[in-house]
């Protein structure tokens, strides 16, 4: 499985400002916007993040996942204060 085809399985079934999936070897890591997805709870963004991509997981394709999650205005800070000029 490639980030890309996560990114893309991810924008197909949520409702996403933005996504950013990276890794390899069925190990990756992605970071979702979402103002929705935000304001729940931690489980329930894992919850909501895991559905989609259920049967990769099943597979072995997907193995481990680590999901960061944020809001469009802490998703602005965040790539603000991490900027390199």
């Amino acid at each position: 499985m490639e980030p890309k085809e996560i990114e893309r399985i991810l924008k197909e079934h949520l409702n996403l400002s933005e996504v950013y999936a990276q890794g390899e070897n069925a190990h990756f890591g992605v970071i979702v916007v979402s103002d929705e997805i935000a304001a729940m709870s931690k489980v329930k963004q894992q919850q909501a993040v895991y559905a989609p991509l259920m049967a990769y997981f099943s597979t072995g394709e997907i193995h481990a996942l680590t999901i960061k999650t944020f809001s469009v205005e802490k998703w602005k800070r965040e790539r603000m204060l991490n900027t390199v000029n």
